[in-house]
């Protein structure tokens, strides 16, 4: 038992590690047949250790380490999907909830829901006047669809038995919300958190690239310029491997609340 408790223990560490080494082998292939114009992963190596080795340095506005460009990325991003948030679960059980507001609401959901996060980025420029509240915006305003529409699914496939309790019961409406509404759709809010966090650290780098000033988007953008291709797949490296964690994070708070 103790031996296949241990072989369960490190299989998904040993899956991860064989799908790493699938990752580097076709990364050096890549970089063989351009003939190093994609750098190998020896050659970022020796950059991406630099690079962390002082994260956190300021040197000015256009000359800050990695781990600063991060956690102005990472503050954008949260911002942005905090409001979203507060905006999306409350449509979202008004339109699970009243067949009214659904046929009002969703229409316009589905006109909005399609639009590329750069188009709104000159709205959001007009709107702020700043790139970072433009920034924000984008985020916004991405980020509100997926826990919106997962948020009113999970409210509209409440079985009526539940609600015959509740009407049985004499729950008012606040009661049947706190006892029968969020907690039955509380699955499907935080599968549309997920949802809406991915989209929002997707859309923080074409923002940044955008915006400029400060994060991981402008980061890319400015080794573009100086030619460092081995500092850009550094800072692909980062936003994938920040992703994953932010992923991993709501796929277990989502696995909490998996009843």
């Amino acid at each position: 038992m103790n031996r296949l408790l241990t072989y369960q223990t490190y299989l998904p560490a040993l899956y991860f590690l064989a799908s790493m080494s699938i990752l580097l082998g076709i990364w050096a292939l890549i970089s063989a047949v351009t003939h190093n114009d994609i750098p190998t992963p020896g050659m970022t190596w020796v950059v991406f250790r630099e690079m962390l080795a002082t994260p956190f340095y300021d040197y000015g506005p256009n000359d800050k380490g990695i781990g600063n460009q991060l956690v102005s990325s990472l503050g954008r991003v949260f911002t942005g999907f905090t409001l979203g948030t507060l905006v999306a679960v409350p449509l979202g059980l008004l339109m699970g909830a009243s067949p009214i507001g659904m046929r009002l609401l969703n229409p316009i959901v589905q006109i909005l829901r399609p639009v590329s996060p750069l188009a709104w980025f000159p709205l959001g420029l007009l709107a702020f006047k700043a790139a970072a509240g433009a920034t924000i915006f984008i985020i916004f305003i991405t980020s509100v669809w997926p826990t919106l529409i997962n948020t009113a699914f999970g409210v509209s496939s409440i079985p009526q038995d539940h609600k015959n309790v509740a009407t049985a019961f004499g729950f008012s409406n606040w009661r049947y919300v706190r006892k029968v509404v969020i907690p039955y759709a509380l699955p499907h809010i935080i599968t549309g958190l997920r949802l809406s966090m991915g989209v929002a650290w997707l859309v923080i780098v074409a923002g940044e690239m955008l915006s400029g000033g400060m994060g991981i988007g402008f980061f890319v953008w400015d080794s573009w310029n100086a030619l460092s291709l081995e500092k850009i797949l550094c800072a692909i490296l980062i936003i994938g491997t920040v992703g994953l964690l932010l992923d991993k994070g709501f796929d277990a708070l989502q696995k909490q609340f998996a009843y």
